[in-house]
């Protein structure tokens, strides 16, 4: 079981109207709307910090060895895939 603990946030009226609102639309208190929202926050926070890292790491990739995939290539690939046609996307040098 996680151990509880008071925080205290200030807000701006507006911003405490804006929560409350919302709470109300959902059928949440405003307390359980302001947690959900700290949490989903987090969340995207941890989803955005990885995407960057796995762009840096892939950045890297092409840097360290030259090989990409040609933009209108990949979406002519996937245009042909999505029409059930086979096809193949080759690695281009950069």
């Amino acid at each position: 079981m996680s151990i509880v603990s008071t925080t205290s946030l200030k807000l701006t009226e507006e911003i405490k109207l804006q929560a409350t609102n919302a709470a109300k639309e959902l059928g949440m208190t405003p307390h359980a709307f302001m947690v959900e929202a700290i949490k989903q926050a987090s969340i995207n926070a941890e989803i955005r910090r990885n995407f960057i890292q796995q762009a840096n790491i892939a950045r890297e990739g092409v840097i360290k060895n030259g090989k990409v995939f040609e933009s209108d290539k990949v979406f002519e690939a996937m245009k042909s895939r999505i029409a059930g046609k086979k096809s193949t996307l080759k690695v281009s040098n950069w």
